[in-house]
């Protein structure tokens, strides 16, 4: 092992352990990363598209456009009644001889066409595989003609820590509140005293069990008149049926009488005498 990021007393820090620190952190992908106007593309005329300043990471790679500057590009001359496409790269080169590397903006230009224009190809390569060349697409510019009508962004802006730590703050938040919703596992109605196995999804991992009872009679099955609440815990430790379940809920002088018993984390025995509707719900 050899130390990166300390003073040995010359110069040992390598661009491949740069790269490789970079894509431990932001991922091996080509991504621009929001600073700056995020290598925006500005059409100045129909020869000319200019890149405003940004930081990208191509494979581990960093590279940047000064801050209030522009990279200029060269399109060249569409034709009247041809379409073309031609696409905008960041092109990293090693040269063979000296082993010195560059990462640049670069225009391959496509085949003009009379009608449904192919966007040129790209070498792709991999630059800690060593490979030469390596392209990231940036944009696809659209030529109708002698216009340019469209460039087209192909590229994703990543985001930063703190917009991540956010967003995931935020999805944390709608997690816990959908947590907070009942969801139906199964119910039955009762006809006699009346029982009925259920295999259900892993119910360990859940808060709470809800097990309602209400009246049977079509025109009140919406009805809940009687719950009961159990805590996961109490859930998990039960291991005993009896004839109306394991768990109850009754209503009116056990008019109504719901009962579960757990079989197992995915098996649950649903209860209702012959006035009630059971249900059994999770969160």
């Amino acid at each position: 092992m050899e130390i990166i990021t300390g003073y040995v007393g010359k110069k040992h820090v390598t661009s491949e352990q740069e790269r490789d620190i970079n894509q431990g952190i932001v991922g091996p992908g080509s991504y621009v990363l929001k600073t700056g106007m995020q290598m925006e593309a500005e059409v100045s005329s129909n020869n000319e598209i200019k890149i405003r300043d940004g930081v990208l990471m191509h494979q581990g790679c960093a590279a940047s456009i000064k801050k209030n500057t522009y990279d200029s590009l060269t399109i060249i001359n569409g034709s009247q009644g041809m379409k073309r496409i031609d696409l905008i790269v960041a092109r990293y080169e090693k040269n063979r001889d000296d082993e010195t590397e560059r990462l640049g903006l670069k225009v391959i230009q496509g085949t003009p066409t009379e009608s449904n224009p192919a966007a040129p190809e790209y070498t792709e390569g991999s630059i800690q595989a060593g490979d030469y060349i390596a392209d990231m697409p940036m944009y696809q510019v659209i030529i109708n003609g002698l216009n340019i009508t469209e460039v087209k962004r192909l590229f994703e802006a990543e985001p930063d820590i703190d917009t991540l730590k956010k967003e995931f703050a935020e999805l944390n938040g709608k997690m816990e509140n959908q947590k907070r919703k009942w969801t139906k596992l199964c119910e039955i109605a009762g006809n006699q005293n009346s029982s009925k196995t259920f295999t259900v999804e892993d119910l360990s991992g859940y808060s709470e069990i809800l097990l309602t009872c209400g009246p049977a009679v079509i025109h009140q099955t919406g009805r809940i008149l009687g719950s009961s609440t159990i805590p996961i815990k109490l859930w998990n430790a039960c291991n005993t049926d009896y004839s109306n379940g394991y768990f109850q809920s009754t209503y009116g002088s056990n008019t109504y009488i719901a009962g579960v018993t757990r079989l197992s984390d995915t098996s649950v025995k649903l209860y209702a005498n012959s006035s009630t509707l059971a249900g059994l719900y999770v969160r």
